[in-house]
């Protein structure tokens, strides 16, 4: 009888599992969902715009050329020249979208391109506003994420090019059915000048090219509009004869610009404080004159606007002021000095070391660490402005003082312009403990954020605070031997006045002796603190030699 013997079992400690019930299909799903949003990225790439207020439907109904053109090519290559092509486009276009966020994040906040060369420098700052505004840990894990973003996303778009191709190739026939009729869709766009025809990607890397390629040739030309300066060897007896013994306080407004006065969103409660201020003063005998200046910049990098100012020289990126800081050139500051003024800067958002002082010709200078403040920080502002106007008489008006020039910015109306502090008596300013409990006042950065109406708010708040604390210093502190140059450094960014508004900021000269003012009668500049719609504008580099040769 026949014994049937049942053979070992299969030893499986090294064979690959089987795919349970349901497991293929459910990854079937998951690999076309990869690629459907691959595919999404990559169009996302091509059509992006650069701007928040582009962002609607219509704005991304669009035929790239590019793709059509990069689907062309994925069909008409093969072998090791296939992947070669991939490679490159991935990185290319990789590198395209990293651009296109960067541009979405600059034209949100400065209103202009991210230049690949020249702002880099700006990750610094921008870091110091993120840590202020909502912490330390906050600011790490955005650059953390930044930075893994930026290597990651060439790589993954490589990867993602690598298997649209397959799937391209697989299913050549419909994809140049595809390709061939969204070429023609294209054309007829074109034709009709309809939006849907797009070239944005080419457009956007031309952007990027031309920013290179002036990057390169405009340190030349800066140099040499450097040399160019009427003043420079002028003896100190001939400068600003007509300021002699007076007191010149040069105040920046940090984002004081044009819409602050005229946007109707703010000038009603600004305009109400600079006119109140004009009927104030001129009962205590002062003047005002009143007009607009153009800024190289808008939304951010105040430094280029006070160089700009004191130079005489168009500052309207990070090489010219490099240049500038490098060079020699005569600045306002040095028109004083060489004249017989005590040059002071008081810098309150200041904390650190700032080498650019030697090159202003400061006697003193003054930042959060010396200014003598031992109240709160205010989110991203250090030193209230009330407290640094008040440091300003204490620290270079005493008595028998020897007469001055003093810049000062103002930096309470800086982004995220809240939490703003309240103004007080000046006798009670003292060490700045009084505003103790004003810096939890008030929203957070976090919640007034959240709503373009609160932040806007915010805004006009920390301007009005900003100047009444001026006007109020000029009240309390003001004499016949005071002369008042404020102006703004720049508009406020998109968020706060939109995609189109212009890069004017008010600029007022206030004085009670009248023979000041008399110097400038030729300007045309309007009377009061509030320029008004006519009042004339000049690019803000004209305004040194213009002080110059009023003052002379």
């Amino acid at each position: 009888m026949a014994v049937d013997i049942a053979p070992p079992p299969a030893d499986t400690t090294d064979a690959p599992e089987a795919p349970a019930p349901g497991r293929r299909p459910v990854r079937r799903v998951l690999v076309w969902v990869g690629t459907l949003l691959g595919a999404a990225v990559v169009l996302f790439t091509l059509v992006t715009p650069d701007r928040l207020t582009q962002y609607t439907f219509g704005g991304f109904v669009k035929i790239p050329i590019e793709g059509l053109l990069l689907v062309a090519i994925f069909l008409a290559v093969r072998g090791w020249m296939r992947t070669v092509v991939l490679s490159v486009a991935g990185v290319i276009l990789g590198f395209l979208l990293i651009i296109r966020l960067f541009n979405l994040g600059f034209y949100t906040a400065l209103s202009r391109p991210f230049d690949p060369v020249l702002d880099w420098v700006l990750l610094q700052p921008a870091y110091g506003l993120v840590s202020s505004s909502l912490g330390e840990p906050a600011a790490v894990l955005v650059t953390v994420i930044l930075g893994l973003v930026v290597l990651a996303v060439p790589v993954v778009m490589t990867l993602t090019l690598r298997r649209l191709a397959r799937l391209a190739v697989r299913h050549q026939t419909a994809t140049t059915r595809g390709t061939a009729v969204l070429a023609v869709a294209w054309a007829i766009c074109g034709v009709l000048g309809l939006q849907a025809a797009s070239d944005g990607a080419v457009t956007a890397l031309g952007t990027q090219i031309s920013l290179v390629r002036r990057d390169i040739n405009d340190g030349e030309k800066f140099g040499q509009q450097a040399q160019i300066d009427a003043f420079r060897d002028v003896p100190g007896s001939q400068l600003l004869t007509a300021l002699r013994g007076k007191d010149v306080l040069l105040t920046f407004v940090e984002s004081y610009g044009r819409d602050a006065v005229q946007n109707p969103q703010y000038a009603p409660q600004v305009n109400a404080v600079l006119d109140a201020g004009t009927t104030k003063l001129q009962s205590l005998g002062f003047g005002a004159r009143t007009a607009f200046l153009t800024s190289p910049i808008t939304g951010g990098g105040s430094w280029m606007a006070h160089e700009t100012l004191l130079s005489g020289l168009w500052v309207d990126n990070n090489q010219r002021s490099s240049s500038l800081l490098a060079g020699d050139r005569f600045t306002l500051n040095a028109a004083f000095r060489r004249s017989g003024w005590h040059i002071g800067g008081i810098m309150p958002a200041n904390d650190r070391d700032w080498p650019e002082g030697k090159f202003f010709q400061y006697h003193d200078l003054y930042d959060s660490r010396n200014i003598g403040y031992k109240g709160p920080k205010f989110s991203y502002v250090p030193v209230p402005d009330q407290f640094t106007l008040a440091a300003y008489q204490r620290l270079e008006r005493q008595p028998g003082h020897q007469p001055t020039f003093t810049e000062i910015p103002l930096v309470s109306s800086h982004a995220p312009w809240t939490p703003i502090p309240q103004l007080v008596g000046w006798d009670q300013v003292g060490d700045g403990t009084v505003y103790s409990t004003m810096s939890t006042d008030g929203d957070p950065p976090d919640v007034a954020w959240r709503t373009s109406d609160k932040i806007r708010t915010a805004y006009r708040n920390s301007i009005v605070y900003s100047l009444s604390s001026l006007i109020s210093y000029v009240e309390t502190y003001g004499d016949d031997n005071l002369v008042v140059v404020f102006l703004g450094d720049h508009q406020p960014s998109p968020i706060i006045v939109g995609d189109t508004a212009s890069h004017d900021v008010p600029i007022t000269i206030v004085a009670k002796d009248p023979k000041v003012l008399a110097k400038i009668s030729g300007w045309g500049w309007q009377d009061g603190l509030r320029p008004r719609d006519g009042a004339p504008v000049w690019r803000m580099d004209q305004f040194r030699d213009r002080f110059l040769t009023a003052y002379r």
